[in-house]
Formats: C-alpha cells, sequence, structure tokens
C-alpha cells in the first residue's frame, strides 16, 4: 500500500454541501495497488447477496455500531477510530473488475455495492471508483444492488438509468433513525437522514428503484419505524428490510464508549436492553444468535415493521433477497466496429 501524504480533496471536483459536523481528526489515506481480485463472495448465512464490491477499506462516516470495524484489524489497524481515519483505497478496482467479468466463470449475478464501508465515502467525489466500477457493470449489463447513507450517489444518477434500462439496479439508503440528535451521536460523519432522504427522492424521481434499510435498529434507539416507513413511501421507495444490530468482536467496547460520550442519559437503558435481548451479552456474533432468542424487543420491532411495511405497500427484501426472480441480462461487450466498416 502506498500511503498519500496529502489526500486529494475530495471537494475540488464536485460542489457538495457537507452536512452534518466534518471530521476534525486526521484522515490518512493508503492506495492500495497490489489487490488483485475485487468481487468478494460472502458466505454468511444473515446476508442476502452472494457478490459484493468494496472500492474503500474502512469508512468515514464513523458510524460506531459497523459490524465491518474488525476487518480493519486484519490490516494492523484498530477496529475504533482508525477504521475512519485511517482509509484503504483500492486504485485499481475498475480495472480489476473488468478483468474479472471478462473470465468465463461469471455469469452475471448480482453484485452489490458495498459490505464493508460505505460505496460513496466522501473521498469517492475525487477517485470516483464507485461509478467507475458502476460504469463497468453497465458496459455489461450486470445487475446491481447499492447500501448506503450518502447523498453523493445523486452524481452517479445518469450511470444509475442506464443501469436501470440495461439491467437492474436497486439503491437502499440506510436509515435507521428518525431523531437526528441520535443519528449524529452514532453516525458522527454520516449525512443527516434528512439528506438521506432527499437523494432518496432525487433517485426515484429520475426513474431509479430505491428502498430504506432500516438497519440496525437498536433497543432504546430505534423508536419510530412507521415514521421512516411514511417518509420513504413519500419518498418513492418501494422496498424496505429490517435488521437487528450486531456488535461483534471489538465493536462493541467501541459502541458502549461512543455511546456513554454522546449520549450519556440513555447510555445504561440502552446496553441493558441490548443486553436483555441477547442472554446478557454484547458482543453475540452467531447467526443464530442473531435471529433467534433476540427477546420482546426484536419480536415488537419485527412485527411492527411487518405491519406497517404491508401497509404502505412495500416489497419486503434484503437487496440481492430476489436476484434469482430476475431475467439474466449479463451479456460481455463485442469489439467495437465492423470488418466492412
Amino acid at each position: 500500500m502506498r500511503f498519500v501524504d496529502n489526500p486529494p480533496n475530495p471537494w475540488l471536483t464536485e460542489s457538495i454541501e457537507w452536512i452534518g459536523e466534518p471530521p476534525r481528526a486526521k484522515i490518512e489515506v493508503f492506495e492500495e495497488t497490489e489487490t488483485r481480485t475485487i468481487i468478494s463472495r460472502n458466505d454468511s448465512p444473515d446476508v442476502a447477496f452472494d457478490y459484493s464490491i468494496n472500492c474503500y477499506r474502512g469508512c468515514i462516516h464513523g458510524c460506531t455500531y459497523c459490524f465491518s470495524r474488525p476487518t480493519h484489524e486484519y490490516l494492523d489497524f484498530g477496529a475504533g477510530t482508525d477504521f475512519e481515519r485511517k482509509i484503504v483505497v483500492k486504485v485499481r478496482a475498475a480495472e480489476l473488475l473488468r478483468k474479472e467479468l471478462m473470465k468465463a466463470s461469471w455469469k452475471g449475478d448480482e453484485i452489490v455495492f458495498s459490505f464493508t464501508s460505505d460505496p460513496y465515502v466522501p473521498l469517492e467525489a475525487n477517485y470516483r471508483l464507485t461509478r467507475a466500477c458502476l460504469e463497468v457493470c453497465a458496459d455489461f449489463r450486470n445487475p446491481v444492488g447499492i447500501v448506503t447513507k450518502s447523498a453523493l450517489i445523486r452524481r452517479d444518477i445518469d450511470v444509475l438509468q442506464k443501469l436501470t434500462r440495461e439491467a437492474s439496479v436497486g439503491v437502499y439508503f440506510s436509515i435507521p433513525f428518525a431523531d437526528g440528535e441520535v443519528a449524529r451521536a452514532v453516525e458522527p460523519f454520516a449525512p443527516s437522514p434528512r439528506a438521506r432522504f432527499t437523494a432518496m427522492k432525487e433517485l426515484a424521481d429520475a426513474g431509479i428503484q430505491v428502498g430504506i434499510g432500516i438497519a440496525p435498529t437498536i433497543p432504546g434507539l430505534s423508536t419510530d419505524i412507521p415514521g421512516l416507513l411514511e417518509r420513504a413511501k413519500e419518498c418513492g421507495a418501494t422496498k424496505a428490510f429490517l435488521n437487528m444490530l450486531r456488535l461483534p468482536g471489538s465493536v462493541a467496547p467501541y459502541f458502549e464508549q461512543r455511546l456513554r460520550e454522546k449520549l450519556p442519559t440513555k447510555a445504561d437503558r440502552v446496553l441493558n436492553r441490548i443486553r436483555d435481548a441477547r442472554g446478557g451479552k454484547l458482543n453475540s456474533s452467531a447467526f443464530h444468535d442473531r435471529m433467534r432468542g433476540q427477546g420482546q424487543f426484536w419480536d415488537a420491532q419485527a412485527k411492527l415493521f411487518s405491519v406497517y411495511a404491508k401497509r404502505f405497500g412495500f416489497n419486503e427484501h434484503r437487496v440481492g433477497s430476489d436476484h434469482h426472480s430476475r431475467a439474466n441480462t449479463f451479456r460481455r461487450p463485442t469489439p467495437q466496429g465492423s470488418l466492412f466498416g
């Protein structure tokens, strides 16, 4: 990896409004040039999709609950502040993706952006790696799913429209909290819920399929599932999914520390409710522990979500969960021109 001494200013090539408090800490950028593959295969039973692309490792949004934080430990970084301050950029992402889609073994499965980071972290405004990969997918007519908290996605409406016409694309905005104060406390550098809903509507108005992910739901902080679904419906969303909080490994102590700093009057109640739902633990990461025996909170939230999702006419899906029902649109591009041209 190559350390970038003075990371590129992500605001030089775009006109972007920073919504929320910008990170005050120094951000370090490392350009990864030795990456050999860009498509990752997911085998976790609670992940609805098979293949994903992460153009970045680490995420400037700094969500305190992010289950991906421990992946930074594989790089000899920390899962706490390092995750949001030391960002790895896979500068060859689009080149690698084109090579992998050209392989005979690739059959055109849906590719989801992203899994371990947001595909539209602020650095994307400069590096444009997610956009470049989407352009490759459009060339191959490969179906795409996107999960993001960022309004920067509006920049790529033209590519998303092309994917909509020639393959398929679904964009899910992760909006777990209606309360701006709560969102700022646990998602400190992500765009506000209002900004995400605004972007959702803009994409829907452009003919792009959008949905909402109420993920994660956190006992004591997730208080308005009906309101979130109603707002998403008004902004053009047609699909929705719900996920319970998971705090694997070292995420749990970091989440607790930040929660006590930012929401001290709510911290004990929230943490106790999480422990009640997890058999006294904060950091259970086993799939069956997450999906069964979660207690009254999870049962109540799931039922509430189901009732209101049906009331507002949502198709209850998670990104990637309906890919087997789609027609295969994948085509490898052919050389341009003609022998007789």
